[in-house]
C-alpha cells in the first residue's frame, strides 16, 4: 500500500521493474564528433584535448545529448542520467588545469584547494549540470505527454580521478592527494545545480572508492539539510572478479553496511563487470539490503574489435538481465559501458511484465532484540551474533597503552600501525583509536594513522571505533572511515541542543554511536543516575532518527577496590544498569572500558587480568554487547586460580566489607612470589621454520616486512648474487601475488602491500649490486644503468589510478619512474622519454578511444626509430587488441599488462639481458598465434541437432577393449623422492 508522501517511482517499484537508461560515452562515439565539435567556438582556444570531457557537449553539442535522451526515453527508460558523469570542479580540472607533475611538482591538497576554490571551474561545472538537468527535464517531460508515462530524471554523480581510499605515494601510504572536505565541495555545488535544473533524484555511481562515495553522500544530505528539501537517492557500486569495490577493496556486504543510513531508493551494481559475472555479487546485496536493487551492467567485458567496445549485443544483454528478474533480483535494470538506445529497447522489451524484486523488511521495523543486530565495516562486513561478545582492541589508545603513546609522539606511525595489526591477529573484532594526549595534535594524529591503517588490509578489514572527548577529532576520524566505524563519544554533558546536534552528524556520517552516561549535572556512578540518563539520551536519539541497534550505552565502568567506601558497589550498580538497559530500552547495545574496574592494581597484571575477566564473566551474563580490552591480555574465568576468583568476585559483587583489604593481601603475595602476568601476545611464527625461499614468499604474500632484512641476506650469501635472489624467490614471491590477485582472491591494497616489502627487500640488495657494479667498471666491464620507466595516460583519457597502482609497485622494485600523468600527447610522451634516456615506455588508457591513440604511439615509435619495448595497460585494453592491433605497428617488443600486480615481472624479464631473448619470442609466438586465430575464417555454425548427427560414430565392443594390469592401489616405493623432485613443476 502507497504512502501519501511515497515519491512515484517508489510506487512504481513496488508493481514492476523500471528501466534506467544507457551509456552515453557510447552512444555519443556513434555520432562521430570530433575536437572541433567538442570545443565550439566558446572552448577554441583551450589548451588541452576535450573530445574525451563528455560533459561538455551538453553546452556545446545540445542537440546530440537532447536526441541521446529522446532515443533513450523511447526505447523504454523510465530513468535517464544527466550528461554530468565527471561535472566535478575535480574532474574538470584534468581538462583545464596544468598539471604540476610536468613541471616537476605534484599534486596534493594545497592543488585541489585551488581547484574547488577557481570561479571558473565551479562556474562551469554548475553550468554543466544545471544545464544538463534541464535538457533531461524537457525531454522526460515532453515524452511522458506523448505516452502518458512517468519518466525521471537521475543527476549523475559519478567517481572522481582522485582516492580518498589509497596513496599514490609508495614511500608514504599515509599520503592523500585530496581531503575529504574538498571532494564534499567539489560534490555539494554539483548536487545543488542538479537539483536547479530540475533532477527527480540523484544518482551516486561507478562508485570504486568508497570514501569518495561517502563524501558525495555527506555532501547529499548536507544540501538537503540546508535548503530543507531532499530527493530520492539511487547509490550504485562497481565491483572487480572478488565482488569489491575496485580501489578500496571493500566487499558488497560492508559497502551496503556503510550507506544504508542515507535510506536509499535503492542500491545496486554497474559498470565493471558484465552481468555474468556479477550476478553473484548482485544476489549477495538483494540478500542483504532493504532498499530496491538496481543493476545495469556493461555490455559484457571490454572488447576493442566489437563495434561499441564491448562482447554483448542487445538480445545478449535482454537475455541476462531477464535472468536477473526471475531470480528476483532487480527492481531497476539497464545498462552501462557499451550500451546504446538498441540494448536499452531491448532489456525494456524481455523485462515487461515481469514482476519487480519482493523489497525484504527493514532491519529497523518490528522485532525482538535479536533481531536487530549491530552491523559494522571494515573493508569486511561484521554483524553482531547472538550470545557473542564483541571485543574492542584497545591498545592503540594512547591513554591505554603506554608504548602506543610513545609511538605516536616520537612519529613512528610505523611501529604503532604494528600494534593495531596485533590487535586484530589477537581477536580483536573492533579497534579503538584514541589520540587524546596533551602533546599530540589529535586531528593530524588521528587522520595520519587512519589513513595508513586503510593501506594495511589485514587491519582495514575490521571496523574502526573513533575514541576522542574533543569533536573536531571525532569528526576527523569519520572522515578517513570508508566502512562503517563507532564514535566513542558523545553525551549529555553540554546540553540537548549539542547531544542531538553531534548525534546528527554521527548519523550523517554512518557511524555507530557510544552514549556516555554523563549529562549537565556530571557523570553517572550510581545505579539511578546511570539508568536515568541513558533513558534521556536514547530518547533523544529516537526522535533524531538514529537506528536503535547503533546506539551503544557505556554506563561508566568505574574503579572498585580504591578504599574509599562509596566506590565499592560500582561494578555492581553497572551490571545493573546493563540489565535494565537491555530490558527497557530496544535494541540498544551496552559497551565499557573494563581496564577502569581495575585501575587500582596497575602493576600487577595477574590480579587485574582476573579482575576483567571475573566482571566480563558477570557484565556479559547480564547483557553487556562490546567491551574495550586488551584483545591478548584475557584470562579465561574458570582457569583464574580459584582462590583468587573468589577474592576478586567478593570485590567486584562488593560481598564483604574487607573484601579490599584480603584482594590487596593476596595481591601482595602474588607479587612477592614473582609470578608473572598472563601468556604475553605471541603471534605465530611456524612459516618461519620454512626454507629461506618459502619465507620470502610468504613475507611478499602476507605483506610482512619484520624480517625482511635478514631472509634476504640470508638468501643472498646461499644463492651467490644479489640479482639471483631479486630473479628468483623474490620474483616468485611477487608471481603468487599476480596469481592470487588474478583470482580475486587478493586485491590492490594488499598487492600495493606486497610491494613495499619487495621494496625492502631490493634495497638490502642494493649495496651488493653497486658494488658489483663498480667492480664491473673497475674491470673495465660495461655497467648495465638501473631501469628507467616512462608512465603515462595517453591524449583524451583521464583515468590514472590503476597508472598510478602500477607506478607504485615499479617503485617500489627499485624501478626510476617518471609519471607523466594523464591525457599527455603522443609527441610529449616520445620527447621525454628520448630526454629522459628510457628504458621503456609504458601506456594506459581506460576508455574505448584510448586504444586508437595508443596505436598512433606505437606507430610514432616506429617512425622515430625507437627501440624500447612498450607495455599497454588499462581496463579497456586486451592481449588480442594488443597483438592483432597495436602490435604490428612496432617492431619492438609490445607488451600487454593485465594489471599492476604482472608489471614487475614482465619489466624485469624485459629489461633483463639473460630472459629478454626467450621471453620475447615466447611472447611473439602468442601474439602471432592470437593473430593467426583471428585472421582465419570463421566457419558457419550448424544447428545443434545437424552437428549431433554428423558425430562420427564408434561401435565399442568387449573384445576391442582390454582388461587393466590390476586394478585397485600399487606402492611404488623404489624411487627416492630427492630424485623424483628433479621432475615436478613447482
Amino acid at each position: 500500500m502507497s504512502r501519501p508522501d511515497e515519491h512515484p517511482l517508489q510506487k512504481i517499484l513496488k508493481h514492476r521493474i523500471a528501466i534506467i537508461d544507457g551509456a552515453m560515452g557510447t552512444t555519443i562515439r556513434t555520432y562521430g564528433m570530433t575536437e572541433a565539435d567538442i570545443r565550439g567556438r566558446r572552448f577554441e582556444r583551450s589548451k588541452k584535448d576535450l573530445l574525451n570531457n563528455g560533459d561538455l557537449f551538453s553546452l556545446t553539442q545540445p542537440k546530440m545529448i537532447c536526441d541521446i535522451h529522446r532515443r533513450f526515453l523511447e526505447a523504454g527508460a523510465d530513468i535517464i542520467e544527466t550528461n554530468t558523469f565527471g561535472a566535478t570542479s575535480i574532474a574538470q580540472s584534468e581538462f583545464f588545469v596544468d598539471d604540476p607533475r610536468e613541471q616537476g611538482g605534484r599534486k596534493d591538497p594545497e592543488f585541489y584547494q585551488k581547484v574547488v576554490d577557481d570561479p571558473f571551474l565551479n562556474s562551469l561545472a554548475w553550468e554543466i549540470n544545471e544545464t544538463s538537468a534541464r535538457q533531461c527535464r524537457e525531454w522526460a517531460d515532453r515524452v511522458a505527454t506523448d505516452t502518458g508515462r512517468q519518466r525521471f530524471v537521475a543527476g549523475a554523480i559519478g567517481p572522481l580521478t582522485v582516492s580518498l581510499s589509497s596513496s599514490p605515494d609508495p614511500d608514504d601510504p599515509g599520503f592523500r592527494v585530496v581531503t575529504f572536505d574538498q571532494v564534499k565541495s567539489a560534490y555539494a555545488l554539483q548536487v545543488r545545480a542538479l537539483v536547479a535544473g530540475g533532477a527527480d533524484l540523484l544518482l551516486v555511481e561507478t562508485i570504486f572508492d568508497s570514501l569518495n562515495a561517502k563524501a558525495a553522500l555527506v555532501a547529499i544530505l548536507e544540501v538537503f539539510a540546508q535548503d530543507a528539501r531532499r530527493l530520492p537517492v539511487m547509490v550504485s557500486a562497481a565491483v572487480g572478479r572478488g565482488g569489491e569495490t575496485m580501489i578500496s577493496a571493500q566487499t558488497v556486504e560492508a559497502f551496503w553496511n556503510a550507506i544504508e543510513h542515507v535510506k536509499p531508493l535503492s542500491v545496486g551494481l554497474n559498470c565493471s563487470l558484465g552481468p555474468d559475472l556479477m550476478y553473484p555479487f548482485l544476489e549477495e546485496l538483494a540478500a542483504k539490503s532493504d532498499a530496491a536493487i538496481s543493476c545495469y551492467p556493461n555490455a559484457g567485458l571490454p572488447n576493442p574489435l566489437s563495434p561499441t567496445g564491448f562482447d554483448l549485443g542487445p538480445e545478449d544483454m535482454a537475455r541476462h538481465l531477464s535472468e536477473f528478474a526471475r531470480a528476483g533480483l532487480i527492481n531497476i535494470a539497464g545498462g552501462c559501458c557499451g550500451n546504446t538506445p538498441e540494448h536499452i529497447a531491448a532489456i525494456a522489451r524481455a523485462l515487461e511484465g515481469k514482476p519487480a524484486r519482493e523489497r525484504r523488511a527493514t532491519l529497523s521495523g518490528s522485532g525482538t532484540h535479536s533481531e536487530r543486530p549491530l552491523r559494522l565495516s571494515g573493508s569486511q562486513p561484521f554483524t553482531q551474533q547472538p550470545g557473542v561478545f564483541i571485543l574492542i582492541g584497545e591498545r592503540t589508545n594512547v591513554a591505554g597503552s603506554p608504548k602506543f603513546a610513545r609511538l605516536i609522539k616520537e612519529g613512528k606511525y610505523e611501529e604503532a600501525v604494528a600494534i593495531a595489526r596485533q590487535q586484530v591477529d589477537n581477536g580483536a573484532n573492533v579497534i579503538d583509536i584514541c589520540m587524546d594526549e596533551g602533546m599530540i595534535d589529535g586531528v593530524a594524529a588521528m587522520t595520519r594513522f587512519l589513513q595508513l591503517l586503510a593501506s594495511e588490509p589485514e587491519v582495514a578489514k575490521a571496523p574502526f571505533m573513533i575514541d576522542s572527548s574533543k569533536w573536531e577529532v571525532i569528526e576527523a576520524g569519520l572522515k578517513c572511515l570508508q566502512g562503517k566505524g563507532i564514535v566513542n563519544s558523545i553525551s549529555l554533558k553540554e546540553g540537548e541542543e549539542t547531544f542531538r546536534q553531534r548525534a546528527a552528524a554521527v548519523l550523517k556520517y554512518g557511524a555507530a554511536v557510544v552514549v556516555m552516561a554523563f549529562d549537565e549535572q556530571g557523570q553517572a556512578a550510581s545505579y539511578e543516575d546511570k539508568i536515568r540518563i541513558c533513558e534521556r539520551a536514547y530518547r533523544i536519539l529516537i526522535e533524531t532518527g538514529f537506528p536503535p541497534e547503533d546506539i551503544i550505552f557505556d554506563p561508566n565502568i568505574l574503579t572498585v577496590a580504591t578504599g574509599m567506601e562509596e566506590h565499592n558497589n560500582y561494578a555492581v550498580d553497572f551490571i545493573r544498569a546493563t540489565r535494565w538497559i537491555k530490558q527497557n530500552l530496544p535494541h540498544a547495545k551496552v559497551s565499557g572500558g573494563v581496564s577502569n574496574i581495575s585501575f587500582s592494581f596497575r602493576g600487577n597484571n595477574v590480579v587485574r587480568e582476573a579482575m576483567h575477566a571475573a566482571f566480563l564473566y558477570h557484565a556479559i551474563a547480564a547483557g553487556m554487547d562490546m567491551g574495550i580490552v586488551n584483545a591478548g591480555m584475557l584470562e579465561v574465568y574458570e582457569e583464574i586460580e580459584p582462590e583468587l576468583r573468589e577474592l576478586v568476585e567478593d570485590v567486584l559483587l562488593n560481598r564483604r566489607p574487607d573484601a579490599t583489604e584480603r584482594l590487596v593481601e593476596h595481591g601482595e603475595r602474588i607479587k612477592a612470589a614473582g609470578a608473572g602476568p598472563a601468556a604475553a601476545e605471541k603471534k605465530s611464527e611456524e612459516w618461519r621454520n620454512g626454507t629461506v625461499e618459502e619465507r620470502l614468499s610468504h613475507a611478499l604474500v602476507k605483506g610482512i616486512d619484520t624480517y625482511i632484512e635478514a631472509d634476504t641476506e640470508e638468501a643472498r650469501v646461499k644463492l651467490g648474487r644479489p640479482l639471483a635472489v631479486i630473479e628468483g624467490p623474490l620474483m616468485a614471491g611477487m608471481g603468487v601475488v599476480g596469481d592470487l590477485f588474478g583470482a580475486g582472491k587478493m586485491f590492490l591494497p594488499q598487492v600495493v602491500k606486497s610491494a613495499r616489502v619487495m621494496k625492502k627487500a631490493v634495497a638490502c640488495l642494493t649495496p651488493f649490486m653497486e658494488a658489483e657494479k663498480a667492480a664491473l667498471a673497475a674491470a673495465g666491464q660495461q655497467v648495465r644503468t638501473q631501469g628507467r620507466i616512462v608512465l603515462a595516460t595517453v591524449k583524451g583519457d583521464v583515468h590514472d589510478i590503476g597508472k598510478n597502482i602500477v607506478g607504485v609497485v615499479l617503485a617500489c622494485n627499485n624501478y626510476e619512474v617518471i609519471d607523466m600523468g594523464v591525457m599527455v600527447p603522443c609527441e610529449k610522451i616520445l620527447e621525454r622519454a628520448r630526454a629522459e634516456k628510457a628504458d621503456l615506455i609504458g601506456l594506459s588508457g581506460l576508455i574505448t578511444p584510448s586504444l586508437d591513440e595508443m596505436v598512433h604511439v606505437a606507430r610514432e615509435m616506429e617512425r622515430q626509430g625507437f627501440k624500447l619495448p612498450l607495455l599497454i595497460g588499462g581496463a579497456t585494453t586486451s592481449r588480442a587488441h594488443t597483438a592483432i592491433k597495436i602490435a604490428p605497428h612496432y617492431s619492438e617488443p609490445v607488451v600487454h599488462v593485465l594489471d599492476a600486480s604482472r608489471a614487475v615481472p614482465v619489466t624485469t624479464s624485459l629489461l633483463s639481458e639473460e630472459s629478454k631473448p626467450a621471453f620475447v619470442a615466447q611472447h611473439q609466438a602468442e601474439y602471432e598465434a592470437i593473430r593467426k586465430a583471428h585472421a582465419a575464417p570463421r566457419q558457419p555454425l550448424v544447428p545443434i541437432a545437424e552437428a549431433r548427427a554428423r558425430r562420427t560414430p564408434i561401435l565399442w565392443r568387449p573384445e576391442d577393449i582390454p582388461a587393466p594390469a590390476f586394478t585397485g592401489i600399487r606402492v611404488l616405493d623404489r624411487f627416492p623422492l630427492a630424485r623424483l623432485r628433479e621432475f615436478i613443476d613447482w
